[in-house]
């Protein structure tokens, strides 16, 4: 891929998560908080962000979101290659959710 690509790439990605944001921010701030693993704060500011204001901020060349997961227990857990690995695929799901959810917590 070649660097003008990956930023096209990064430029839609920062635009589609913007605009995912900002759409859950408005229907359900609480949730969006969780699902989205950003603060009070942040949320404020994109739920306020005109049109104008998402795809200027969106046309940088950094990503704008990140990954939250940055531990093994979750990580395994989400791709269920642990060594006591759990046949049930919602089970580890839901496992992998609680964890996350209990981190977002902490962190607020």
């Amino acid at each position: 891929m070649r660097n003008d690509q990956i930023l096209a790439e990064i430029r839609e990605a920062n635009m589609t998560y913007l605009m995912l944001a900002q759409t859950l921010i408005r229907q359900d701030k609480a949730e969006a908080l969780f699902r989205l693993g950003m603060s009070e704060e942040a949320a404020d500011m994109i739920g306020a962000l005109s049109p104008a204001q998402i795809m200027r901020i969106a046309s940088g060349n950094m990503l704008l979101c990140r990954f939250r997961v940055d531990d093994d227990i979750v990580w395994n857990l989400l791709t269920n290659h642990s060594v006591n690995k759990v046949d049930n695929d919602a089970t580890t799901k839901l496992h992998a959710s609680i964890l996350m959810a209990g981190r977002f917590a902490e962190a607020v």
